[in-house]
């Protein structure tokens, strides 16, 4: 992408319950580049929406259904899981969307390295699928809250070095609650940024996707979002880093006030 763009998970909360059109309509008034499509239960969109969407000129993602999990011990629920990241994808890129992320599994008390492999081979599925349909939009596991859900940095690192149209998308309020805290300094920042591009690449640096928001956590990680200016989230050290490593593609806020710390988080990446 050609810059950083900031942009809100689901339609701005102004918008009440006018739609998509109504919604890119306050994102043009506030001076914000798009939003995520929220697809929590489904993925289901109208017809209306899907026009107000195409028409839109913005940046454009998307958030696969909650209900998956590539590790499960059920069979069926695995193919479920496959459907509904390939029903994503297939969905945004008609949409002309950017990425999709979704959450890829639960440990489920199996060692790490088991967990792997089973969720390596479901995105073989998925990404060998989207092929056959010229499906190229980038597939993003999310690092996610929870020390019992797979997902931590070095693990979407490792499944994005095997894929050709997989890299992370990087949820730094998850990673921060995941260690209870921790992930929250300059420093801390800098360092995912130089090993996504020493593993991956520039064009990981270039395409990026990234979920940030005031998070509630305790020692077993996540507990719920929070406004940013309500939490311990070191957002401005982020921005700097966001900044300083000259990263291009979309934040992504998921905040309470979506739009509002969409922009607050616009307005002083501007004046770094």
């Amino acid at each position: 992408m050609e810059k950083l763009n900031f942009i809100t998970a689901g339609v701005p909360l102004r918008a009440g319950n006018k739609g998509y059109e109504a919604g890119f309509k306050i994102l043009d008034d506030m001076n914000l580049d798009g939003l995520e499509l929220e697809f929590v239960r489904g993925v289901r969109i109208s017809d209306k929406s899907r026009e107000a969407v195409k028409k839109a000129n913005k940046v454009i993602t998307a958030h696969g259904p909650f209900y998956v999990n590539l590790n499960s011990r059920e069979e069926d629920k695995i193919e479920a899981s496959i459907m509904r990241i390939i029903e994503t994808a297939q969905t945004a890129q008609e949409l002309g969307g950017y990425s999709i992320t979704f959450h890829a599994g639960f440990y489920l008390g199996m060692d790490k390295e088991s967990v792997y492999n089973q969720i390596r081979s479901q995105i073989e599925i998925i990404t060998n699928e989207l092929s056959k349909v010229n499906n190229k939009i980038w597939i993003r596991p999310e690092t996610t809250g929870k020390a019992t859900q797979w997902g931590d940095l070095e693990e979407i690192i490792r499944l994005s070095k095997e894929f050709e149209t997989v890299l992370p998308c990087v949820d730094f309020s998850h990673l921060h609650a995941r260690y209870n805290g921790g992930v929250n300094e300059y420093s801390d920042f800098c360092h995912i940024f130089e090993t996504i591009g020493n593993e991956l690449g520039q064009v990981a640096l270039d395409n990026f996707h990234a979920h940030i928001a005031g998070i509630d956590y305790g020692p077993k990680g996540e507990k719920k979002h929070l406004n940013l200016e309500e939490s311990d989230m070191n957002y401005k050290d982020l921005l700097k880093a966001f900044k300083d490593f000259n990263i291009k593609g979309a934040i992504v806020c998921e905040s309470p006030n979506i739009e509002d710390d969409a922009k607050l988080m616009k307005e002083y990446y501007l004046s770094l």
